[in-house]
């Protein structure tokens, strides 16, 4: 369906969660934004929101406006994976198309800010390819942000690889699949269930991460067999504390 008024929907992303971690040019496209479209998934999330708006307070012009748009639930342990998250997304497509309608109908910009970068592991873009398919004119930019890889890494203050070794980057449902060859660094994002335990060997290298450049960052790095039952710990405990967690690790074989 196409509409008469040009409208734009910008998808910036906002790196990690540290204030100071957003980048120039995403300063520049909060700034040129007329209206932000907030996911909300309820109050289990209302910091990860707070951060957000308050991006918003530093960057966007005054008259900017925010609109609240609840997340469609998600079945997170369902019989078939895929099928759920086709279902997911389409009813985020459908949420995201009204809001347009309503709070855009004549025409102008609105925003969406992606944790880290929206090329990985998320899954927005794939959101607003619908979108255009449905609205016809609608316009997409993307900002790249700073991944939660990049700030895992310079936590750290490591290399991700060794000189010449690829990268895998995976995630914690998949990571019992990595071929061998391709699993010397292996970086793991979305695993709530610390995977690496059923996988790793103890003597393989983990460097974990969580809230990773905000001021709750917590970091654990060491063989696997020395330190998995603190990284269980205090990411049990930092979950109970705030309701929420964000996590990233990076699995190392050496020799």
């Amino acid at each position: 369906m196409s509409r008469n008024n040009e409208q734009t929907l910008r998808v910036i992303g906002i790196g990690p969660g540290g204030a100071r971690q957003i980048t120039l040019e995403a300063v520049d496209a909060i700034a040129a934004t007329d209206v932000f479209l907030m996911l909300d998934k309820g109050d289990r999330t209302s910091e990860l929101t707070a951060v957000r708006t308050r991006m918003l307070d530093a960057h966007a012009r005054p008259d900017h406006r925010v609109v609240v748009v609840p997340d469609p639930p998600r079945d997170r342990n369902p019989d078939d994976y895929e099928a759920e998250v086709r279902r997911w997304h389409a009813a985020r497509v459908d949420a995201l198309d009204s809001a347009l309608d309503e709070h855009l109908p004549d025409g102008g910009s609105a925003g969406i800010l992606v944790w880290g970068d929206p090329a990985l592991y998320d899954s927005t873009l794939r959101i607003t390819d619908r979108l255009v398919e449905r609205r016809g004119d609608l316009a997409i930019e993307v900002i790249p942000g700073v991944t939660s890889a990049s700030a895992l890494t310079a936590a750290h203050g490591i290399v991700a690889h060794g000189v010449g070794e690829p990268i895998t980057t995976t995630t914690g449902r998949r990571l019992a699949s990595t071929p061998e060859g391709a699993d010397r660094n292996q970086i793991v994002m979305l695993d709530s269930s610390l995977a690496f335990r059923e996988t790793a060997s103890p003597d393989d290298i983990v460097y974990w991460a969580a809230y990773v450049g905000t001021e709750h960052q917590i970091l654990v790095s060491g063989r696997v067999g020395d330190v998995t039952d603190e990284i269980v710990a205090k990411r049990a405990h930092a979950r109970e504390r705030l309701g929420w967690i964000m996590d990233i690790y990076l699995l190392r074989k050496l020799g």
